[in-house]
This record gives structure tokens, sequence and C-alpha cells, in this order.
């Protein structure tokens, strides 16, 4: 390990040691530290008629023309998050050049599955059906999610249900350390927001997994034991056996929040996230 990682590292963790003893959850201390002047914020844009379905919009102020779009999907395990917890991942693409939109959705205990789906089909819909009022490239529109909002990503792509013929118009998928393949469910509560399916098997993304869905790049922490990334490994594995493009990349060292930390700008150094996500969005 190189001196400059070592300090960045001790940096990192003095930042988040003053995180906790302040009071702020370590977002607000990363949104804190991130710049405020490439991009520009459109915040809590209605696409629908409840509470928790608006969505944020952060566009670069640097380019012009049609931009690449990345959708992102929050985790929460279902039952947390919020969009303003992730200014650091808007602002992270912006300065690339890219539209995002991030997403509120319906959470449990208000909903159970699929109404976290229905939510984020919706909110896809109404960022197609808008690309051109949000200066969005409509060949260049991808799907991102960490963890739960990996699972939403990647349900939305590989179910036809959702998105119907809008599926067409994705240009691929970004998965960070999400839950693919996840059955027997032995935890209680995900047993009773998974419950309303009467074949638990039809909640699960790696039974959809076809040659026909856009393609997929899964990104897992090797260390990531919330998550462990067996299910990217086997979902990966499971798209090509169907004739689809998938791809893998896995971070040693590197857990389940890492994996998506490492997108802001003070923890780049931790990952290289938003280096392969963009290589991946930006492919020929």
């Amino acid at each position: 390990m190189t001196a400059e990682r070592l300090r960045r590292i001790r940096e990192s963790i003095i930042l988040l040691i003053g995180a906790v003893l302040s009071g702020c959850s370590p977002a607000q201390l990363v949104n804190a530290l991130v710049p405020r002047d490439d991009f520009s914020l459109v915040a809590d844009q209605p696409y629908g008629a409840l509470a928790r379905q608006k969505l944020d919009i952060y566009t670069p102020v640097a380019t012009q023309g049609a931009r690449p779009v990345v959708i992102f999907f929050y985790g929460g395990n279902w039952q947390n998050g919020r969009k303003g917890d992730y200014l650091f991942v808007g602002q992270a693409l912006a300065s690339r050049g890219f539209i995002v939109v991030i997403p509120d959705y319906r959470l449990y205990p208000e909903v159970r599955y699929p109404g976290f789906l229905v939510d984020g089909a919706a909110a896809v819909s109404w960022t197609l059906a808008h690309l051109h009022e949000i200066g969005g490239d409509p060949t260049r529109v991808t799907l991102m999610g960490h963890s739960a909002g990996a699972y939403i990503a990647a349900m939305l792509a590989l179910d036809p249900r959702w998105l119907g013929s809008d599926r067409e118009r994705l240009r691929g998928v970004v998965g960070l350390a999400g839950p693919y393949d996840f059955l027997p469910l032995t935890d209680p509560v995900l047993q009773v927001i998974f419950g309303t399916e009467a074949d638990i098997a039809q909640t699960q993304p790696i039974t959809f997994a076809d040659g026909s869905a856009p393609a997929f790049l899964a990104v897992s922490g090797l260390a990531d034991d919330t998550v462990r990334p067996e299910n990217s490994m086997r979902l990966a594995a499971r798209i090509r056996e169907r004739g689809g493009v998938a791809v893998e990349k896995y971070y040693r060292g590197v857990g389940h929040i890492g994996v998506i930390a490492a997108i802001a700008a003070p923890l780049r150094f931790y990952a290289p996230t938003l280096g392969d996500l963009i290589t991946f969005t930006e492919r020929e």
C-alpha cells in the first residue's frame, strides 16, 4: 500500500469520526464535501400522486446537447432510504456529463412486494417520457442501483412485466452489491415483505435472466457479508448462459457500503466503482 493511499485512508477515518462526534450521518458528511458548482438540481419532481413518488434530477452544467441518463435507485433493505442522501451519486455522475435521476419510492411497511417495483417502473416511465425536456439522449439510458436498489433496477430490466416495451429503450443496467438470488428467505421481515407472492421464485431477478434484457454490469465487494458477491456471480453466469451480456467487477477488501461510498469524491481511492460504471455506460 502506497503512502498516498494510507494518507487518504487516515483522512477518511478522521472525517467519519468527525461525523459521528458531530451527530452527522456519514451520508450528510460526504454530501457536505462534494462540489456543488458542476450540476444543477431540480428536486422533488413528481412522477406519481403519492408522497414518496418524487424524484431529483441532476443536470451537468458544462456540457451541451443530448446527454446520457442514469436512473439510480438507492438501497436500504426495502425499508429505509431517501433520495437526498445520494447527492454524492448525482454530483459524481453529473460532473462526468450524465443526467442523473434519483427517485424516492415507497418502502415497507407502507408497501410490500411489488409496491417498490411499481414505483420504480413509474419513475423510469416518467423519465423516458420526459427525456427531451430534461436534455437526455434516448439512446443512452442506464438503470443503476445499490443493494435493494440494484434489485429494483435488475427486476425492471429483466422481468418484462414492469416496463413492457420501454425495456427495449434501456442501454444497460449497473447493479452494485445487489441481491439477485437470495432464497430461501430467513429474515422474518423479508418473509413478510415478499410474502405477497405465491410463487416466491417470481420475486428473484435470476428467475428472469435471459438474452433479451439490456447488458448488465454486476459490481460487488469481495468482503461484502451483507449481500454476498455470489449473488452477482450467479446472475451474471445465468445471463451469459441464456445468450445475454453480463460484465463482472469484484473489489478485494471492499464491503457492502464501500462499493457505493467509493463513488463520492473524497472516497474514490477506496474502489474503482465510478470508473468501471462509466466505462460500461460509454462502451461502443
